[in-house]
């Protein structure tokens, strides 16, 4: 991808990386969830392909603002529904 193309760099666009299974688990055993009952993403985003993620990975998204500081969100990469 070309860098002036590259969606990551945008100053809107929070920082994004995907978790290792590790980190996921761990993730899961602290918010007592399993890893289905994440918020969802779909593999069409252009994020998830900017990340190379696949089905099953979990992404997470660190948000940042004056107020509140950091927060670390998480979404499950899923297919998207067949309609």
């Amino acid at each position: 991808m070309k860098e002036e193309n590259n969606i990551m760099k945008h100053e809107l666009v929070p920082h994004q990386e995907i978790l290792s299974e590790a980190d996921t688990k761990k993730i899961c055993t602290q918010l007592n969830i399993i890893k289905n009952q994440l918020p969802r993403m779909y593999d069409n985003d252009p994020i998830v392909d900017v990340l190379g993620a696949k089905v099953g990975d979990v992404i997470k998204i660190v948000r940042s603002s004056q107020t509140a500081g950091q927060t670390d969100y998480y979404r499950l990469v899923v297919s998207p529904p067949i309609k």
